[in-house]
């Protein structure tokens, strides 16, 4: 999507999807990993989509964590926006090494109306890259979005919950510490994946001052209504339902397997 009135579009988009990250009420949205899925979810009535860096990956091949190309990532996600008319954020996971303004500049040709930016550090022997340097990376995503003319509504992920960096409440220090410093540098939404006691929860939700996206799972720890209640704007369930479809499938292979008669071409003995 690069001609003016696909840009139009995406624009319009991202400000409906901006709005849904405000006034009462919860953003539930699950995560697609391709076309097929993202159309089931919209057949469902969801308002907006998530794609899952891991259930993409997966499904090319790949493992998750910036294990797949940055263009397959991208032409995936393509798919997935193309094939349904609600909007779809993108986790870009930690920008897969590219510049943000080039990043930004593929995110919005491929017509994401917002997406996902973690703090992990996937490049070097550090677990997290450092809160200024990804801040700098908010801004610069901010700038180059706005010079394209679409507002992208950009979540930040902070992991030092999934890494368990430090005690729990060294880790709640840290992430808020973290979350008021990419509020700063224009973040729209905060994502403290791995953050599932109630208590620290509350605490993080109090202090950021941005919405706060929680991942879930579809009988996740904490039910959706007591999120609610807590104050959470957005819940995802990462790469939960692609792995719970998974498991069905391996159920259904090994029915197959077992229900193959004894003459069947079956895998050679090692």
């Amino acid at each position: 999507m690069n001609d003016t009135t696909s840009i139009e579009t995406t624009a319009t988009q991202a400000a409906e999807f901006r709005q849904m990250h405000q006034g009462l009420g919860m953003l539930v949205m699950p995560n697609a990993w391709d076309a097929a899925s993202a159309r089931t979810f919209e057949a469902a009535g969801f308002p907006a989509i998530a794609t899952t860096s891991g259930g993409v990956a997966l499904s090319l091949g790949y493992q998750d964590h910036e294990g797949a190309p940055a263009h397959e990532m991208l032409a995936a996600a393509g798919r997935i926006a193309r094939a349904v008319a609600i909007p779809v954020t993108v986790d870009l996971e930690a920008g897969y090494d590219l510049a943000p303004a080039e990043l930004i500049r593929r995110a919005v040709a491929i017509g994401a109306v917002g997406c996902n930016l973690e703090d992990s550090d996937h490049h070097s022997d550090a677990v997290l890259v450092s809160a200024d340097a990804h801040a700098e990376r908010i801004a610069a995503a901010r700038a180059a979005a706005r010079a394209l003319g679409v507002d992208l509504v950009l979540n930040s992920r902070i992991d030092v919950f999934i890494h368990r960096v430090g005690t729990p409440e060294e880790q709640l220090a840290e992430g808020i510490r973290r979350g008021q410093l990419y509020r700063e540098a224009g973040v729209d939404c905060l994502y403290p994946i791995g953050l599932q006691d109630e208590a620290i929860l509350a605490a993080f939700v109090k202090a950021v001052g941005v919405p706060v996206n929680i991942n879930t799972r579809r009988n996740g720890n904490i039910p959706l209504t007591r999120l609610a209640a807590i104050g959470v704007r957005r819940v995802t369930f990462a790469t939960s339902l692609f792995r719970d479809l998974q498991g069905v499938l391996d159920g259904f292979a090994a029915e197959i397997r077992d229900a193959l008669p004894p003459d069947a071409v079956r895998k050679a003995s090692s």
